[in-house]
């Protein structure tokens, strides 16, 4: 079992399947925690998960996994981990690196199983009776991490073969897995002392327990928060489309001839650039921002107790915050890195985001309105200027991304273009919702690559936002092949009508399969070294290299067609489309870097700083940094900002500018290179998206470029900069 599966995949369930944060664990001469079985029912007798799915690639058989299989295979799971590792801490022979590290390697199938299909499927899925498991298991997996990490006997093993491991005679991928495994026990806590060890086993209960508790209630806020309008008047400006949906979602909840609104995950709504009616956006503008803050589902207390638990975790593992804790194993290295680097960026985007705002407010007075910008103008308006400055129609645009096109001619078609795979729907695998479909990946040869499951639509119970995760990750050591899916929230057209996407949104399904062929085209004899299991600051950059193939003119003249009439976009109406794409840059990459340094500041903490007041810490976080404007507040205010105090990003979230610089900089070199060729694909599939972390992400990303990279490409790249002449 890959070691640190346990914290990514359950922080998987709200970002990206990339390890997380590390887990702990105790020494088995003082057991705290006693795993508790219960006799076999003949449902857990009958338990699909207690034995590896005869499917292919063992994908799951979702025709027969129910919710009720779950609790009882996880329990199984820890218990059968928790023999294995007994068996191989207490083994009488010298250690070595098959009877430790390998021995480590296989322990914990059943466990991770079991785990990837639910957290997998709480995250798309999610039902009352599935969040009170997670709320049961949280404390449960996070005492048996302790239990593996907190070791000291199994410590002591992977301690004498790291001392020795230059003498081992090991390749360089067993190698890299020795260090791994090695630096994750030191940053579990493994050098702290009985008493120390007994703190940061009660930090790590009470920090699972919250976690779970800030992601359930957003889960909760998201349907209890939507926003109810009573007539169509209240929603002017939306297409029929878009009101279909709105009238699909009350009527779910028994408000027949009234309309909903869902939340999205960020602050911004995508429905107010169309709603004519300013009351209407204020009242949407307000409930999105609002969120987290009253009631039972009040996450400030939660938020602020979870900064200062890590806080304090980090003094007892020796560092002065949880941000140098956690960036101590990224490129980044260092806090003061990521200030610097969005110090740099301040006010070149603020001068922006200002030009931006008097623009913004001079088509409000030009249209008659008389009233100072506030948040819930800002995308109406905006798209009046970008119509305006660009002569464009979002809906116009639209038209010419079917989303099933987008989907096989553009990303699909670009995928094999540059690695020469295709994917073939397989509908004999059984998926877990009618709107999934699962697919076969082969390589040029004919060779199989992966299976794929592609959830791309909006539906209750799916939390917001999009990513990727495995429910089988690669590894020649466990003979396995990896099951890999892509989630997004995509609103679906009324049944008998096409789905037509944005722009953003057809990147957005680049994005995600460029973190699935980081999956699928993994190629590590260890699990633990797989795909995506890389620092934060690495893992965004092979998703958001993709994004740009979107652009690319083969590409977009494969796809971007009219749905009806099949015609391509016309050049005059794509030249204003991709244009328009350094639109708003000012506004977005604020908003962005509002949310990163607020990230950073709560992670920054010292043990000893008290619990926070959050809205007065959020303020002057923002005011320390510059970029306190009204008008654009933070993409993520404190109370959902998932990433961070329910996902794996604390203390990451700067990650995907700091990606983007290495994404922009890689593409502009095969842009310079040839571009989108097999060449340029190979090389790319070689030096990134096969190696997983069996190589330090610096020294993958300069075999492929041949230098670390510079911010040149990423100013061009956000419309910041014009190209080098």
């Amino acid at each position: 079992m890959r070691f640190t599966l346990i914290a990514s995949v359950v922080a998987s369930a709200l970002a990206l399947s990339a390890c997380s944060e590390q887990a702990t664990t105790q020494s088995t001469e003082q057991p705290t925690t006693e795993v508790k079985t219960t006799q076999p029912t003949p449902a857990v007798a009958s338990n699909p998960l207690m034995t590896a799915s005869e499917l292919q690639y063992q994908a799951p058989d979702f025709t027969v996994i129910r919710s009720e299989h779950f609790e009882p295979a996880m329990q199984a799971g820890i218990a059968q981990q928790a023999e294995e590792i007994k068996a191989i801490a207490e083994n009488s022979a010298a250690p070595t690196f098959d009877n430790t590290i390998v021995a480590m390697e296989r322990s914990g199938q059943l466990l991770n199983r079991a785990m990837s299909v639910f957290y997998n499927l709480a995250g798309t899925d999610s039902t009352e009776e599935i969040r009170a498991i997670e709320g049961r298991m949280a404390p449960m997996l996070s005492a048996h991490e302790d239990d593996i990490y907190l070791n000291d006997a199994l410590f002591k093993r992977v301690q004498q073969i790291y001392q020795n491991r230059q003498s081992l005679a090991l390749d360089a991928e067993s190698l890299r897995l020795v260090e791994v495994y090695y630096d994750n026990f030191v940053a579990a806590g493994a050098l702290l002392t009985e008493a120390e060890k007994t703190q940061i086993r009660a930090l790590n209960e009470e920090h699972a327990a919250l976690t779970n508790d800030f992601g359930q209630n957003l889960l909760k806020i998201a349907r209890q928060g939507a926003v109810v309008f009573s007539s169509k008047e209240q929603l002017a400006g939306l297409s029929e489309a878009q009101l279909a949906i709105a009238a699909a979602a009350a009527a779910d909840r028994g408000l027949e001839g009234q309309y909903v609104v869902e939340l999205t995950n960020t602050t911004r709504h995508p429905l107010l650039s169309s709603m004519d009616n300013r009351d209407s956006r204020q009242k949407l503008w307000q409930a999105s921002a609002g969120r987290g803050v009253s009631g039972e589902l009040d996450n400030r207390p939660v938020l602020t107790r979870l900064a200062q638990i890590r806080a304090q975790r980090a003094k007892l593992l020796g560092f002065d915050s949880w941000a140098d804790y956690q960036l101590n194993s990224t490129m980044a290295k260092t806090p003061q890195a990521v200030m610097d680097m969005f110090a740099s960026m301040v006010p070149a985007v603020v001068a922006n985001a200002e030009k931006e705002a008097a623009a913004i407010q001079a088509m409000i007075t030009k249209t008659g309105g008389d009233f100072e910008l506030q948040p819930w103008d800002w995308e109406y308006y905006a798209e009046l200027v970008r119509q305006d400055q660009y002569d464009l129609d979002e809906a116009e645009v639209k038209q010419y991304f079917e989303f099933e096109r987008v989907l096989n001619d553009g990303v699909f078609f670009t995928m094999n273009r540059l690695f020469g795979i295709t994917l073939k729907p397989r509908p004999d695998l059984p998926v877990y919702h009618p709107d999934v479909k699962a697919y076969e990946v082969f390589d040029e040869d004919g060779s199989s690559v992966a299976i794929f499951y592609g959830d791309y639509f909006a539906r209750e119970g799916k939390r917001g936002g999009a990513w990727m995760s495995a429910f089988v990750q690669q590894s020649r050591l466990l003979n396995n092949k990896p099951v890999i899916v892509n989630v997004m929230n995509i609103p679906k057209a009324p049944e008998g009508q096409p789905t037509l996407v944005s722009y953003d949104n057809v990147t957005t399904m680049f994005h995600e399969f460029g973190h699935g062929v980081h999956g699928m085209f993994s190629d590590v004899n260890y699990q633990t070294l797989a795909g995506t299991s890389v620092s934060r600051d690495f893992v965004e950059f092979p998703s958001t290299f993709q994004e740009d193939w979107a652009k690319d003119p083969v590409v977009i003249g494969n796809y971007a067609r009219h749905y009806e009439t099949g015609a391509p976009i016309p050049q005059e109406l794509l030249a204003k489309v991709l244009k328009s794409r350094s639109f708003n840059q000012g506004f977005d990459t604020l908003e962005y870097m509002a949310s990163a340094l607020l990230d950073m500041e709560w992670h920054a903490l010292s043990a000893d700083a008290p619990l926070q007041d959050a809205e007065a810490f959020e303020q002057q976080a923002l005011k320390k940094h510059g970029v306190d404007i009204a008008a654009i507040p933070p993409r993520y205010k404190s109370p959902y900002f998932a990433h961070v105090f329910a996902g794996g990003y604390s203390a990451g979230y700067y990650a995907y500018m700091w990606s983007e610089i290495l994404a922009a900089d890689a593409f502009a070199f095969i842009q310079q290179n040839g571009g989108l060729t097999r060449e340029n694909g190979d090389l790319y599939r070689k030096f990134i998206l096969s190696v997983g972390n069996s190589k330090l992400p610096a020294t993958s990303y300069e075999l492929l470029r041949g230098q670390q990279p510079t911010t040149e490409a990423l100013l061009i790249r956000r419309g910041l900069a014009g190209p080098a002449s």
